[in-house]
């Protein structure tokens, strides 16, 4: 029966996440943002949901272990939905505050972005520079730079 707990499907209801008290209302999009379990998110990517990117940020938010949190953040930045690739940066962007940290390929995937975004920011901010692509040192050193040079001048 659709929209039951039993087919979760895309809009479906609350999935059960094996905790006892339910997971996110799919449907709705309650509790999306509190969501902590990988693996929630990554069976609603594979249903094709399409709120799975407020599910990310959540993921993002929640999780303990940003290890864990990369593979579904990149998951987000390769989607199809322009939507879901935002969310996805928006979700870099918690976790390079949040942990200090970022993985390889996350920011390979984040060069193909425009610049300036939430994500490139954050990085920058709270990552230990010599964690950085190049890519992202050459965004920033000429931000830096012109900043530098307007100093004297008012």
């Amino acid at each position: 029966m659709a929209g039951t707990t039993d087919d979760p499907g895309p809009a479906g209801g609350a999935v059960p996440d094996g905790d006892g008290g339910g997971g996110p209302d799919w449907r709705s999009g309650s509790n999306l943002l509190g969501v902590d379990r990988p693996d929630v998110v990554l069976a609603a990517f594979e249903r094709g949901e399409p709120m799975v990117g407020v599910a990310v940020i959540g993921l993002a938010l929640n999780h303990a272990d940003p290890e864990a949190v990369f593979p579904v953040v990149a998951r987000a930045l390769e989607s199809a939905d322009r939507e879901v690739r935002r969310q996805g940066v928006i979700a870099l962007a918690h976790v390079a505050r949040l942990h200090r940290t970022v993985d390889r390929r996350c920011p390979e995937l984040l060069r193909r972005r425009p610049r300036g975004n939430e994500a490139d920011d954050d990085l920058w901010s709270f990552v230990p520079h010599r964690e950085l692509p190049l890519w992202l040192w050459r965004h920033h050193a000429w931000e830096r730079l012109v900043f530098r040079l307007r100093l004297p001048f008012g």
